[in-house]
């Protein structure tokens, strides 16, 4: 029985423009698939998970840890074809970070468009740094880098998408080795003040790449089944977490011939700016290239069950609909159960 579960980060609108969104959406697939459905239930959440709610529901669903925390490095590691001989490693990535009224504030690396040449050129100029430090630091691609820091396992650690746009006092790593994380990412930050890469970034509008961000540590031989994992709209990580060097930008339906968990994060930008207008926007471009191809899928039979993981920063709600389901025609389709 082909099962499909479909995990869309930040399609739960916030509840304070819930009512006005969903008003505004055109979505009847979408609908469709919400209410012909087992009864709607919410996933717990663990607020110590320093993670989003799908975050850490995905590292479950692949065995990357038991209680969500995205021990992923590894994983990703292999799709960009490296070695996790020995060691804890983590997922870097060059980062901004701003001074707001009060606090930094890091920028969503989606809007970062680094290019090839610099990442590789900042990487280049970081790299005796990490080495001096006892971190051997790899490269996987521009934005996506691996640091092996044995000694740092203990470091509590966030992901990028759950610290963007917060007040990153809250969100930096904790722990013991805090403290030589700082004095490195100090180290490192100095470096790159002004470095010909930033300028001709700064020079075309574009924010300067002033720190890095690590996570997802994973000691060696850690297993994650990604067998499953598909991508759509994703970032370069995670296609390489579903064994893709490269983003692909759209994972049809139609290509999944088994069980599978397709990640799609078309409307993560958007929500994390406040976009609401671009959100909707990609909000009716996946009705037409997702929310409709599955249903059809499910009334002709390809898929058997349809699981809909629709979160935010702190929800994660599960709808699970199948091809019986579909038939409830006295169930009218309505995306009130997108409210809070």
């Amino acid at each position: 029985m082909t099962q499909i579960s479909l995990v869309l980060p930040f399609a739960l609108p916030p509840p304070e423009l819930a009512p006005d969104l969903i008003r505004a959406l055109q979505a009847p697939a979408l609908a469709a698939l919400i209410s012909r459905s087992a009864p709607h239930r919410p996933l717990p959440v663990d607020d110590h998970i320093r993670a989003l709610p799908h975050e850490a529901w995905l590292a479950q669903a692949l065995g990357a840890s038991g209680d969500g925390t995205p021990a992923l490095a590894g994983a990703v590691m292999r799709g960009h074809g490296l070695a996790q001989q020995e060691g804890t490693w983590f997922i870097v990535h060059p980062a901004h970070t701003q001074i707001a009224r009060s606090h930094l504030l890091m920028a969503d690396m989606r809007g970062l468009h680094l290019s090839e040449a610099h990442g590789r050129a900042l990487f280049d100029l970081a790299k005796p740094y990490f080495d001096e430090s006892g971190k051997t630091l790899l490269y996987g691609d521009a934005g996506t880098w691996f640091m092996r820091a044995d000694d740092w396992a203990d470091l509590e650690t966030s992901t990028p998408d759950s610290a963007v746009g917060l007040n990153l006092t809250d969100w930096m790593p904790k722990g013991a080795a805090s403290r030589a994380f700082r004095m490195l990412q100090n180290e490192v930050q100095m470096l790159w003040f002004e470095h010909p890469a930033n300028t001709e970034r700064e020079a075309r509008d574009l924010a300067a790449i002033n720190s890095f961000w690590p996570w997802g540590a994973a000691p060696a031989g850690a297993s994650v089944d990604t067998a499953r994992l598909v991508t759509s709209d994703a970032l370069p990580w995670m296609a390489a977490l579903a064994g893709h060097s490269q983003a692909e930008p759209v994972t049809p339906l139609a290509a999944l011939t088994g069980d599978a968990i397709l990640l799609c994060d078309a409307l993560t930008e958007a929500a994390l700016a406040t976009d609401w207008a671009s959100w909707l926007q990609h909000m009716h471009r996946l009705e037409q290239t997702l929310f409709a191809p599955a249903l059809a899928a499910l009334k002709d039979g390809r898929i058997q069950q349809l699981q809909l993981l629709l979160g935010d920063r702190t929800r994660l709600a599960a709808f699970t609909t199948t091809r019986f389901s579909q038939r409830a025609f006295w169930r009218r389709p309505t995306l009130d159960r997108l409210l809070p």
